[in-house]
């Protein structure tokens, strides 16, 4: 008895299989998806470019930067005023419009440029821009938090740079700080 109920099982275990393939051969194959591109980037770049246009928009980057060759207890101040910030179709491109204060320049300026993902930190970056009346910049900038730090390019003469990025105060207060900031200068 004891080997037809082995023989009982066997018969049932080769039935059930073949039940199970027939069905299996009926359903669509699927494949498995091992691309990191495949998976979750669309959803994450555009959780990224949010995340990055919230950052970036209406604020005020206000900090130091060196200047190469020269001693670093003599840091300049530095601001930027980001009204917009745009993703372009193309690529990794942005336009930033931004007011740029620091040394002789104060002035108001469209730029487009890339924006570099170091995992989920963006990195500012320009590569040899033209600024018509201003020269040539290039730069490396991470923004992290409410902190941004880098490396900068201006002509032939460079440093570094690194602040904080502040949010919107009010006219009154905007002015109290520029007046402060051009009397350090």
């Amino acid at each position: 008895m004891h080997a037809y109920l082995k023989a009982g099982l066997f018969v049932t275990v080769l039935c059930w299989s073949n039940c199970n393939v027939s069905a299996q051969s009926d359903a669509p194959q699927l494949k498995v998806v091992t691309e990191k591109a495949l998976i979750n980037d669309v959803d994450k770049s555009e959780m990224l470019h949010a995340k990055f246009k919230s950052l970036f928009t209406g604020v005020r980057l206000r900090g130091q930067f060196t200047i190469d060759g020269k001693p670093l207890n003599q840091l300049k101040e530095e601001a930027y005023d980001i009204s917009t910030v745009e993703k372009l179709p193309n690529g990794d491109q942005w336009l930033i419009n931004a007011r740029m204060k620091y040394g002789n320049f104060d002035v108001t300026v469209p730029i487009a440029l890339d924006v570099k993902w170091a995992g989920e930190t963006p990195v500012i970056t320009l590569d040899n821009l033209t600024i018509p009346g201003m020269g040539t910049f290039s730069a490396r900038v991470v923004l992290h938090q409410n902190k941004y730090a880098g490396t900068w390019q201006h002509d032939a003469v460079g440093g570094h740079l690194f602040g904080t990025i502040e949010q919107p105060k009010t006219a009154e207060e905007d002015k109290a700080a520029d007046s402060d900031a051009s009397q350090e200068n």
